[in-house]
């Protein structure tokens, strides 16, 4: 079973986005005005969409030194702090929403697979719902979803680290549907197969 540590800053409801998975055993850390999570025994450290990520920044070194003995990272909110190594996310309101639309671009572990991208594409019938801006993304990492301007929203990477690191442009993903679309849970699922196939297989082996 994957041991997973998820960020909580205490916002309503998020333990139950991450609750019961056959395949994940959550646990919670809370925000705190010194944050510094201890990471040891985690495979997985998951920062769920309205993060702090001002806690984050404080903590970017426990992240850096994470991932990089092999820690896998999911972090599915835009972050305005550099805390990400290798990556930066880019806010970027200027593109109108109505124009909006996403592709699969470089997807080998298929995180995609099952997904309908019209689900992230579209929201009450309102385009560009998924992403706020988008990744200038690590040397070699993999930009698996680009938005019309092909500017990455989605971005695996395997090479800053010798963990991993799949990141969103504020795209949220929880263990579950998202207001009945079954596709974000799909996708999350993929990731989880992922993150199972990474942790039994670590890289280099």
């Amino acid at each position: 079973m994957l041991q997973a540590a998820v960020v909580s800053n205490g916002v309503y409801g998020l333990e139950s986005c991450f609750g019961s998975n056959k395949r994940v055993a959550y646990r919670f850390l809370p925000v705190t005005a010194d944050f510094s999570p201890e990471l040891d025994g985690f495979d997985l450290l998951i920062v769920p969409n309205g993060s702090d990520h001002v806690a984050m920044g404080r903590a970017r070194d426990r992240v850096a030194s994470f991932v990089a003995r092999g820690g896998l990272l999911f972090c599915f909110d835009g972050w305005f702090t550099d805390w990400i190594p290798g990556n930066r996310w880019v806010r970027d309101a200027s593109k109108p929403t109505r124009d909006i639309r996403y592709r699969c671009e470089r997807d080998r572990h298929g995180l995609l697979n099952g997904v309908p991208i019209d689900e992230l594409a579209f929201h009450h019938g309102v385009s560009g719902w998924w992403a706020c801006g988008y990744i200038d993304p690590a040397a070699g990492a993999d930009a698996v979803l680009v938005d019309t301007w092909n500017r990455p929203v989605a971005v695996l990477d395997e090479r800053t680290a010798k963990g991993a690191m799949f990141l969103t442009a504020s795209g949220p993903l929880i263990d579950g549907p998202i207001e009945g679309k079954m596709g974000l849970k799909r996708f999350y699922e993929n990731l989880i197969d992922y993150a199972q196939q990474r942790v039994s297989t670590p890289a280099g082996v």
